[in-house]
């Protein structure tokens, strides 16, 4: 109470009655609905100067303090642990300089020595971290704060404490110094609302190599929260920058890919970006002695900015007060990864713990958190002193030139919390995030089991499978004209064709057409003496220069790889549908014998060709452009609805046994 009053100007007895005039019993409990109305009404003025709240370490033992109290209000020594944190503060003060020394061990001490305090210091846990988010989204956002809560506590199982907390602001507050510093792209004039959030292929940090065709130009390589830039390295200087714009609204994708000397795809550390603006994509290559960690990074990242930018683009975010606010949350969720990773340095942490939309694009049911984020937009206050663009301007980073709003902020924030308003909004937001989780789980169990098989691959080619199925391509291509509708007045007699040879039932004569039709064929080869002709079919696996034996070596690799991994994907199917069968996953079980019940009914009741004729009426409707063009995305939602069913099937677990069983005598 004391840092309140100091902040506020206020005393413990003027706020306790301003709190009591608008709480109601109905609110809920009285001590935790206190605690919150101060500390919103201390928050404000935090925010108000967080940097260097920040950086002399008041803002973090503040925080921390509020989310004790938060956890325990009706502590009996709340006095005598509010003076203690004064004289915790001031001793802070006093090792800020000392403490600088030592960042280059913190996360052998977060690792090693965190487990010690479990027993021995207070700590926070999950709900008091998430209420503090949801007030200021510094530390966590308000749609991944549980992910990023379990990410920063793995090591002291789901307790957060003092010391890890106050380092991970600090090292929010050091990337966000570092990034200020970095130089603009050469060439490039960056826009008003673009902000540089990670920088390689410097002096002072690991290399960056884009490869065109056989030659390879080292570089530096800038991302906003708009574009990529890559400046190839020059004699003296970098050359000016190619800049790649990931904020418009086209079939553009990133992707990793390996690559090597003289194209040869050796090293799994390179991801490509390719757009139709593009005759070929641009390659970028992350060199590593073990690991892709880089590579991986940068791609998490990049994917971020474009499933940012079609979040605003899908969901017409067009006010630029919205726009920012969501620019912002996405650039502090960046700026957390890279502390997280500097802290946890032994450990990095998964980048979709930290991200927004790379989270919720992995997570079932992740589509529905993002409209309800949408929706949340809406009702953005950016001259809310601890929104994320308010932050953000605090913390020394120019705003673009949107419409400001000038706040009467803090009567608001504080009423709401006293009289018990929910916001509608939040409140369908968490449940959508509740959800997403919960099931996020199941299917996590579910990919875990698959990563455990082992399955013994082959060593046979599939180039000469390929070959000979070439001559089917034509009907294939045929059939996607038919149902592409390329051709209308073909389609429509196709259509017409079989809904006329079902109706009539005469599906014995269309198959004794069509062998005879096959026969005809083979008479026609015969009289051609097409064996003659064709004693042998040839197989070409060649090309327009001769392979080296390291090329052959590669192919093959990648060759056997293919057919691995179709063997994988099979074995996995076949026990997901065993799992299915004997009830182990006992929900989608009881899905299945439903429609199969449904099934089973409809094929007794309604005769064979109607429901024949009423799939091809279907297939009919739904693939013409009319019926494109009304139903938009509807089928993509079922098509992910029915992926995300099945990948939360359990498989069987399976054992491989080196030994053969011992038959009984």
């Amino acid at each position: 109470m004391l840092i309140l009053h100091r902040e506020l100007g206020s005393s413990v007895d003027h706020l306790v009655k301003e709190f009591e005039a608008k709480w109601t019993p109905e609110v809920g409990d009285y001590s935790k609905k206190l605690v919150e109305f101060c500390s919103s009404k201390a928050l404000i003025k935090f925010c108000q100067n967080i940097k260097e709240k920040i950086s002399d370490g008041s803002y973090s033992r503040f925080t921390y303090d509020m989310m004790l109290a938060w956890d325990n209000p009706r502590a009996v020594d709340e006095e005598s642990s509010t003076e203690e944190s004064i004289g915790k503060e001031k001793e802070d003060r006093k090792i800020q300089v000392k403490e600088q020394t030592d960042q280059d061990d913190i996360s052998l001490f977060y690792s090693d020595q965190m487990p010690l305090l479990v027993n021995h210091e207070p700590s926070v846990e999950e709900d008091a971290f998430m209420w503090l988010s949801s007030l200021v989204p510094l530390a966590a956002d308000i749609v991944n704060r549980r992910f990023t809560f379990e990410t920063l506590t793995a090591p002291t199982g789901k307790r957060l404490f003092y010391p890890a907390y106050d380092r991970f602001l600090k090292e929010i507050d050091n990337c966000m110094r570092h990034l200020q510093k970095q130089a603009k792209p050469k060439g490039i004039e960056l826009a008003d609302d673009e902000f540089i959030l990670h920088v390689e292929g410097t002096a002072t940090s690991q290399r960056v190599v884009r490869h065109i065709g056989g030659s390879s130009w080292p570089g530096r390589l800038t991302l906003t929260n708009c574009a990529l830039y890559f400046e190839a390295s020059g004699v003296i200087n970098y050359e000016d920058a190619l800049k790649i714009d990931l904020s418009r609204k086209i079939d553009q994708s990133v992707k990793p890919v390996a690559t090597g000397p003289w194209g040869a795809p050796l090293f799994d550390k390179a991801i490509i970006y390719e757009s139709p603006d593009l005759q070929e994509g641009v390659l970028l290559e992350f060199p590593e002695i073990t690991s892709s960690t880089r590579r991986d990074h940068w791609l998490a990242l990049i994917k971020e900015i474009l499933l940012m930018h079609n979040f605003l683009s899908d969901f017409k975010v067009e006010c630029p007060i919205q726009a920012w606010e969501m620019h912002a949350r996405t650039i502090l969720s960046i700026i957390r990864l890279h502390a997280a990773r500097e802290m946890l340095r032994i450990a990095p942490p998964s980048p979709t713990e930290f991200l927004i939309f790379s989270l919720y694009e992995e997570l079932p049911k992740g589509d529905y958190v993002l409209e309800q984020l949408a929706q949340s937009l809406k009702r953005v206050n950016s001259g809310q002193p601890c929104s994320a663009s308010s932050i953000l301007r605090k913390l020394n980073l120019p705003e673009p030139n949107v419409l400001s709003l000038e706040a009467k902020i803090e009567s608001e924030v504080s009423e709401t919390i006293a009289i018990g308003k929910d916001d509608d909004n939040k409140t369908s937001l968490e449940t959508a995030i509740n959800q997403a989780r919960k099931e996020g789980r199941g299917v996590a169990k579910a990919r875990a089991v698959m990563e455990g098989l082992k399955e013994e691959g082959i060593g046979e080619n599939a180039t000469i499978l390929t070959e000979l199925l070439k001559p089917l391509r034509s009907v294939f291509l045929w059939f996607r004209e038919i149902l592409s509708w390329e051709r209308p007045a073909t389609t429509l007699l196709v259509f017409a064709a079989i809904i006329l040879i079902v109706y009539k039932e005469w599906i014995g004569k269309a198959l004794s057409a069509g062998l005879l039709l096959v026969v005809a064929n083979m008479i026609r080869a015969r009289q051609e003496r097409l064996k003659d002709k064709q004693k042998e079919i040839v197989v070409c696996t060649g090309s327009d220069h001769t392979p080296s034996t390291r090329e052959n070596i590669v192919s093959a690799q990648y060759g056997f790889l293919t057919v691995r991994e179709i063997i994988k994907e099979a074995n996995v199917t076949i026990l997901k549908l065993h799992s299915v069968l004997v009830s182990r996953a006992h929900k989608h079980a009881n899905t299945v014998m439903l429609a199969m019940i449904g099934l089973a009914i409809m094929f007794a009741v309604i005769p064979f060709k109607y429901l024949i004729i009423a799939v091809v009426f279907h297939s009919m409707i739904t693939t013409s452009p009319l019926a494109k063009h009304m139903v938009n995305n509807q089928g993509g939602d079922r098509d992910r609805r029915l992926k995300e069913w099945w990948e939360s099937i359990p498989p069987t677990p399976i054992r491989v046994i080196n030994e053969a069983p011992v038959s009984p005598k």
